[in-house]
């Protein structure tokens, strides 16, 4: 895989607190197209790849990663997401084919050994990271997911159709756009998964643009569409059964399918799971981003052996 590496030499910060926000907005070219990263501490510290949820960002990883003393933490904007370019025209998102993006972010920044932090979405793409290559994945941390989403096998040829007939149907759509900023930041608190107003102008900064009618999400709207193909339950159980990394599993109290991650986590070699007060989206809370800092910062001083 041949990859090329471009970099944004300007600095972002959030001006409401300047000094604990600060962060590096770097580009990386990969299969043709962009991969925008945030990134937070110094370049020598533990690295730890972050990975955001779907139709999120890397700005989600805002409250958490001024709270992570001594860490590298290297959050991606993931294909169509973002500040990220999209995939061609006509190509559908597959969660697989984010692993070979983060490898290549990877590659590029020369971190040959880290640990990756992914919230729902981009944990699923964590742990087939962490299956596939298991020399380069020192530890997993997965908020609110576990495994990608799957289609049960009998439902698959209706499910394909409705998919197929939708992707038409998209190329004749076109999204209205939000009158104002602040009218998305709205939309974005009380939104499927609802956060606090700071958190959803994290998001909302990062993932709207201006454009003739107003304000729009940067992200592709193909994203909206459900997938064609999906991994079956027994293909993802082969998954979490290659993984070699510890695991910290952390749950909301009031997150989305914990019967589902709590059936799977024993089909991992090294495993703990952790519930805490919170939704979907705890990680952008004070009080559960700081719990979740202080499970991450000591599992990276604990020796590991794998």
């Amino acid at each position: 895989m041949v990859t090329h590496f471009a970099m944004l030499g300007a600095f972002c910060t959030d001006k409401k607190d300047e000094a604990k926000r600060m962060y590096s907005c770097r580009n990386f070219e990969v299969h043709g197209r962009r991969l925008a990263v945030m990134e937070w501490g110094d370049s020598s510290a533990v690295p730890v790849i972050a990975l955001h949820g779907w139709l999120d960002n890397a700005a989600t990883f805002m409250q958490l990663a001024p709270l992570l003393s001594g860490v590298r933490l290297i959050a991606i904007d993931m294909a169509g997401h973002g500040a990220s370019g999209h995939r061609p025209s006509g190509s559908p998102y597959y969660i697989w084919d984010n692993v070979a993006d983060v490898l290549a972010v990877a590659d590029q920044l020369g971190v040959a050994r880290f640990s990756v932090l992914g919230h729902s979405m981009g944990a699923g793409v964590a742990m087939m990271l962490a299956a596939c290559v298991p020399d380069r994945v020192a530890q997993l941390f997965l908020i609110e997911g576990l495994a990608p989403l799957v289609y049960e096998a009998e439902k698959l040829p209706s499910l394909m159709a409705e998919a197929l007939n939708k992707q038409r149907r998209l190329g004749r759509r076109t999204l209205r756009p939000y009158d104002s900023f602040e009218q998305a930041v709205e939309a974005r608190v009380n939104g499927r998964w609802p956060v606090s107003r700071e958190a959803a102008q994290w998001l909302v900064e990062r993932g709207l643009e201006r454009c003739s009618g107003g304000w729009r999400w940067r992200s592709d709207s193909a994203l909206l569409l459900p997938s064609v193909v999906r991994l079956s339950e027994a293909q993802v159980e082969a998954f979490l059964l290659a993984v070699r990394a510890p695991v910290e599993l952390v749950l909301g109290d009031e997150g989305i399918d914990p019967a589902r991650m709590q059936r799977l986590l024993p089909l991992l070699t090294d495993a703990r799971l952790h519930v805490l007060a919170g939704n979907h989206h705890l990680h952008l809370e004070a009080g559960a981003a700081a719990e979740i800092a202080t499970l991450i910062i000591n599992s990276l001083r604990k020796p590991c052996m794998h």
